[in-house]
């Protein structure tokens, strides 16, 4: 039988310790590892609310929507559209694309206050 408890603390732990190195590597101008590594945070933040609200353990999956919806949150838009878009970053972190105009580090700086938001969001609801 699976603790989930146990498996909340991990997800939430774990994605406070990404959410550091996020806002390391970003503020070091490591914009495309730091969105990842946001990505990674978010998505840890979104599992412990999938075991919360499933009882069960969180699927393999990383696509942030939808483990926002699986995790029974009410979003508004605004917190849809962001994690639609750092859903990019799970995919540019491991396959960044040549042809695709680097990202710029307001543009970054952006994306991580609108993130840090979502963070502190989903950390009220634990």
């Amino acid at each position: 039988m699976v603790d989930i408890d146990s498996q909340i603390r991990h997800w939430e732990q774990s994605g406070r310790e990404d959410w550091a190195v996020a806002c390391d590597l970003v503020e070091r101008g490591r914009l495309r590892h730091g969105l990842f590594f946001a990505h990674l945070a978010l998505e840890k933040m979104l599992k412990a609310g999938v075991c919360r609200h499933t009882g069960d353990v969180a699927p393999r999956m990383h696509n942030l929507v939808r483990l926002g919806e699986m995790a029974g949150l009410s979003m508004a838009p605004a917190q849809l559209d962001l994690l639609a878009d750092m859903n990019r970053y799970n995919l540019e972190g491991r396959y960044s694309d040549p042809a695709v105009a680097p990202l710029k580090k307001h543009e970054a700086g952006d994306l991580m206050v609108r993130a840090e938001r979502m963070m502190e969001w989903l950390s009220q609801r634990s």
